[in-house]
């Protein structure tokens, strides 16, 4: 067998029935292991043994049920504006002749008899026309027994028209208390039902909105440089990597690259939500879809138009929107024995009714039952509250790959976190020195002949300081692995170094530096000795900075009940140093990737837990846990385990990312309660429950109305999502 996953774009679903209607139809054919099909983003991924199924096959199998396959996004996005577009242009007839049919049915324009003939006119363009889809998607629909809510509305309103017609073109076939038409209704649930279908169609590109836009950040071409140095331009999607690319002012960068010449001003906000402009320069590296906002560079390609950062990260929410949550698979079962259910509840409403002897009540509640029974709003429920959720998120930098973490990250109990780079800025700084200050221009051009992270640092807060800008001479330079840096400054012998360096070196530490240098070690500090011209001067006190938004991040989850846990590889002095910094209690040091894995196991068995970290030796523990959380800079493997990827590394995200899915579960809980009561109400009060107690019973159109704003309810609560503070 040779299995292979196709990945569709599917136009022309008008509800969440349409997209199981095509999984279990396909389901059923022989060579189809698996398909998974999204309403809310108009995609499917299918699982196929090509040696029994072909995926021409597969395409003629999807329009045969009366949808399109579109060739790439480009066109899926087109065939949805003009889906759009039609449904607006129906719309607007339908409610139009609607209006003319009220007109008629309220005035004395026309007689009598010919009034009613030019009503049923009108109402026959109405029916046939502006609801030829409901007949179209639910004859479909009926052939592969899949009863959505275009087989209600079709049937519905196809009996309340040809009552009508019959009673219109044979009168003497009803007796005379029966002799009712109901044109005016069954154009009327049309027309509502039409106006629904817009309205949500509308809300759900809205809904989608954060994805197209970063879709329309990748730029579509790029000035290349050939080997004779001249500049086309071509197809951002036809770069290779190692092609060199100019990049002017104002333009967007095309490709994931390095720039190895110039320097610009980069506007980075979309990607990674960076408020200022960033300077970069040879050397650095640059994302496509970002803005160079001031500057000329020329860039040589690392990544294809499909490995970009920016194409990951539209991947990952893709395919993030098109998955299900547990709640949601069973909304969706409900929904599909909805429908039977409910042609047989309206039967035997017709049955009561008639049995009773009052056929008018028959007719009208069975039909009323019918039209207000759509499930359109049970099955969007959960759907369009996750493709606002994902987007909402997205827009705060918080890539949610797996929204299936969103139904159970209220359960977290215990948050874990690694250490350097995550709760740290993983890059060592200067926090101290006593070096006089005379000193410092000699050992800032001592240091910056040296790539070490410490030569850096040095040269980083010598950088901040007021001091001279004197270029040295520097001879006999050597750098030590291991030890440190020696070289001599106007005859001066300068040592930078540990205490090895200096023993090495017959140089005497100084008591008082000799103690500053144990005190800062057992603290967990990193120590810089100097000396010049044999004498100790004094030392550099290093230090891995915790990140600013760290303790307030854990001030955040104690309030949420959410016990935090250091987990980290380094030595114990160091843990503990971090750990009282932030307040935490329980610590976990000295560990390799496998011990960190079993703490995870061990620490799961007292409840769910979310584990936050960013390095290789973290994926293990990022997959185990409950929910993994990376951040963007953290490794690639790192960012393919983790659930939520922090895309600005703000670690203040993760208590955004909670409050995210607390309020994303509680939208679609009130949206499955929004939309089984108005079924449970509706249905019961079409069917006439209360007619013989007040005389109330609920005509087709108040019904049509009814079921039409159900979904829109549902839709406008959803949206809701993005004007949450998180």
């Amino acid at each position: 067998m040779s299995k292979e996953t196709i990945h569709l774009n599917i136009s022309g679903m008008s509800c969440v029935n349409c997209s199981n209607g095509i999984e279990k139809f396909l389901k059923k054919q022989d060579g189809v292991e698996n398909c998974d099909v999204s309403f809310a983003s108009s995609q499917g991924d299918f699982e196929i043994d090509t040696q029994k199924f072909s995926k021409k096959k597969l395409i003629d199998k999807i329009e045969l049920l009366g949808y399109h396959v579109q060739e790439d996004v480009k066109h899926l996005e087109e065939a949805q504006k003009k889906e759009f577009q039609n449904l607006k242009r129906l719309f607007i007839i339908s409610i139009s002749l609607t209006i003319l049919i009220f007109v008629f049915s309220f005035s004395n324009i026309l007689n009598e008899n010919l009034k009613n003939y030019t009503i049923f006119l009108i109402a026959s363009v109405v029916q046939f026309y502006s609801g030829k889809r409901f007949y179209k998607l639910g004859f479909k629909a009926l052939i592969n027994r899949n009863y959505d809510m275009n087989v209600l509305v079709a049937l519905g309103t196809s009996a309340a028209y040809f009552y009508s017609t019959f009673v219109l073109f044979f009168p003497t076939l009803f007796p005379e208390n029966l002799r009712f038409l109901y044109f005016d209704g069954a154009a009327v649930i049309i027309s509502f039902v039409l106006l629904g279908r817009y309205l949500e169609e509308r809300s759900k590109q809205k809904a989608s909105d954060f994805l197209k836009k970063l879709m329309n950040l990748a730029p579509q071409y790029a000035n290349l440089i050939d080997k004779e140095n001249n500049i086309n331009q071509v197809l951002a999607t036809q770069l290779k990597i190692s092609d060199t690319i100019l990049v002017k002012t104002g333009e967007q960068i095309p490709a994931d690259g390095e720039i190895i010449k110039g320097k610009a001003d980069i506007d980075t906000s979309m990607i990674t939500g960076e408020s200022l402009p960033l300077f970069k320069q040879q050397g650095d590296e640059v994302l496509s879809g970002t803005v160079n906002t001031n500057g000329v560079i020329t860039i040589k390609v690392t990544k294809l138009a499909k490995d970009t950062t920016l194409s990951k990260i539209i991947d990952l929410l893709k395919s993030a929107q098109s998955k299900q949550i547990p709640i949601s698979r069973l909304a969706d079962k409900i929904a599909n024995i909805f429908v039977p259910t409910v042609i047989i509840i309206s039967i035997f409403t017709f049955i009561v009714w008639a049995f009773v002897g009052n056929m008018q009540n028959a007719i009208l509640a069975s039909i009323s039952v019918l039209i207000i029974s759509c499930p359109c709003a049970l099955g969007l429920a959960t759907p369009i509250a996750i493709v606002s959720s994902v987007s909402r998120g997205a827009k705060d930098g918080i890539l949610i790959k797996n929204p299936e973490i969103l139904e159970i990250i209220k359960d977290i109990k215990f948050a874990v976190f690694d250490k350097t780079g995550t709760l740290t800025k993983g890059k060592i700084a200067v926090i101290n020195t006593d070096i006089p200050k005379i000193h410092f221009s000699k050992i800032q051009n001592l240091e910056k002949l040296s790539e070490h992270p410490i030569s850096k640092a040095i040269v980083e807060y010598m950088n901040k300081q007021e001091i001279s800008n004197i270029d040295y001479d520097i001879e006999d330079l050597e750098i030590i692995a291991g030890r440190g840096i020696k070289a001599k400054i106007e005859k001066e012998e300068i040592l930078l170094g540990n205490i090895q360096l200096l023993n090495e070196n017959n140089i005497e530490v100084l008591p008082k530096h000799l103690e500053t240098y144990k005190k800062y070690l057992e603290l967990g500090n990193g120590v810089i000795l100097a000396a010049i011209d044999k004498k100790t001067v004094g030392s550099f006190i290093l230090a891995d900075e915790l990140k600013e938004d760290a303790k307030e991040l854990i001030n955040k989850l104690k309030k949420l009940d959410i016990k935090p846990i250091l987990l980290t590889g380094d030595n114990k002095t160091t843990a503990k140093k971090i750990a009282e910094l932030l307040q935490i209690d329980e610590i976990y040091s000295e560990v390799i990737p496998t011990q960190k894995y079993e703490i995870i196991k061990e620490i799961q068995k007292n409840g769910k837990v979310m584990f936050v970290g960013d390095g290789i030796n973290d994926a293990l523990s990022i997959k185990q846990a409950d929910i993994g959380v990376t951040l963007n800079s953290g490794s690639d493997i790192s960012k393919d385990a983790g659930d939520i990827i922090l895309i600005n590394n703000e670690l203040l995200a993760v208590a955004k990312s909670i409050n995210l899915s607390i309020q994303t579960i509680r939208i679609i809980k009130e949206n499955l309660f929004w939309a089984f009561i108005y079924n449970g109400i509706g249905i019961p009060l079409a069917a006439g429950i209360l007619y013989s107690i007040n005389g109330l019973m609920l005509t087709p159109m108040y019904a049509g109305i009814a079921m039409s704003f159900s979904s829109v309810t549902v839709v406008l609560n959803s949206l809701r999502l993005k004007l949450k503070k998180l």
